[in-house]
């Protein structure tokens, strides 16, 4: 079985991809970074594995981007400090991820190379890793098989599966069969997920699957660490201040309207408004929307001083401060889930928000533990974002009690690092 969907992937499906891809690098100026940086990725190996000491094991860890970095950060720390001579290569798929992450714990980083059977042959042939480890989703199929074909033990943690995944559909089941095969070991966020994949594998030849939990609470708390001791305040004594993060232009077409209404209603209410891409033209279309219903706003632009007091709507224009701003408010609007799946929903939680966020939560796991212990909301229209803004500001019990919902989800979750790393090294 795996033969044919290796012949089927590598004659069809993947040059197909390759093809779609080319052409929109013509359009997408993130697709042309990411091709140009996989054409890298063989010379960048070659250059950093020339005099390489091969006494000293090589961990490869890909990713999808930076959000599912967040996921593999606490787990290298813990592989560094057990194994603190092996060295790690880092693979991303997005250039959000290869140009925004800088680590220390990584010795190399790449883009993935084309899944082309020649191009990740090459690469494994270079690396020679001790073992090929997946953070989440981001699975490529030549790289599994080839990886098997060179008994290289592969791994992937926090897999997670939606409960109507597509992979368990009968024709496509039987393909993601034969890729999950291939695993040396595979370690599932939840129970559920473990369910679910039983329905993918087969009973009688499967890889290792063990529930270890997702990594990411625990980044997030130990993120958060750094940055709560001086913030240590009830929620009800800051500023009755919401924040809009990670805001595409779908999310704003539905949540624009009810916010400008309460802070054009109750002067105490402030706004925190961060686009998912702050452009300057973001910037300003947002700036421009807010003063024309007569509002005073304010643009952030720094990375050092977070006071953003000043005016009742501030619009931030920077990147990378945003997890620290939630500290300075009391609900949260987390975008995506208007257009390409919620975005991290808890960097707020852990800051003790009540989380808003859209219909479309199935890519974050971590929405729907929110929404199963009532701190978070899943919003459909204008209409649901008044209801829920007005009874979270207005019922006292009602928000404090999806306050300690929210953050109760981040440390009833705490210590999954510590088993992925146990299980990477033991099996």
């Amino acid at each position: 079985m795996i033969i044919f969907w290796a012949f089927l992937y590598n004659l069809i499906l993947f040059p197909l991809l390759f093809v779609f891809g080319l052409v929109g690098t013509f359009f997408n100026p993130k697709l042309k970074d990411g091709f140009k940086g996989r054409m890298m990725s063989l010379y960048t190996l070659r250059s950093y594995f020339k005099d390489f000491d091969r006494s000293h094991d090589v961990y490869w860890f890909h990713v999808a981007s930076h959000g599912e970095f967040q996921q593999v950060l606490p787990v290298l720390a813990g592989l560094k400090e057990i194994k603190p001579q092996c060295k790690v290569l880092v693979s991303f798929f997005s250039p959000a991820g290869y140009q925004n992450v800088k680590n220390e714990q990584i010795d190399c980083k790449i883009y993935l190379p084309f899944d082309f059977i020649w191009s990740i042959w090459k690469a494994l042939k270079i690396i020679r890793p001790k073992k090929v480890i997946f953070a989440g989703y981001d699975i490529w199929p030549n790289l599994v098989w080839i990886s098997y074909l060179r008994n290289i033990h592969t791994t992937i943690f926090a897999a997670y599966f939606k409960d109507k995944t597509y992979k368990i559909f009968p024709v496509i089941r039987n393909f993601y069969r034969s890729v999950y095969h291939s695993f040396s070991t595979i370690y599932t966020i939840s129970g559920s997920d473990y369910l679910l994949l039983q329905k993918i594998v087969s009973v009688n030849k499967s890889p290792l699957i063990r529930v270890l939990g997702n990594p990411r609470y625990d980044q997030v708390k130990n993120h958060a660490d750094t940055f709560t001791k001086e913030r240590t305040m009830s929620v009800l004594q800051r500023e009755k201040r919401i924040v809009a993060g990670s805001v595409w232009p779908e999310d704003e077409a539905v949540i624009s309207q009810p916010i400008i209404q309460l802070l054009k209603e109750n002067e105490e209410i402030s706004l925190l408004w961060v686009p998912h891409e702050p452009t300057d033209e973001n910037i300003q279309a947002a700036i421009k929307k807010f003063e024309q219903h007569g509002l005073s706003v304010r643009r952030h632009n720094s990375k050092i001083n977070l006071d953003i007091r000043g005016a009742q709507v501030v619009v931030v224009g920077v990147v990378g401060i945003l997890s620290k701003l939630y500290w300075q408010c009391q609900i949260a609007y987390i975008g995506g889930g208007f257009s390409t799946g919620v975005h991290n929903v808890m960097e707020p939680a852990i800051a003790r928000l009540p989380v808003l966020f859209g219909p479309k939560h199935d890519n974050s796991h971590e929405a729907g533990e929110l929404l199963q212990a009532g701190g978070g909301f899943s919003v459909e229209s204008s209409m649901d974002v008044t209801t829920k803004l007005s009874a979270l500001l207005n019922d006292q019990d009602y928000y404090l009690n999806a306050s300690y919902a929210a953050t109760d989800v981040i440390h009833q979750n705490l210590g999954s690092s510590t088993r992925v790393v146990r299980g990477i090294i033991r099996d």
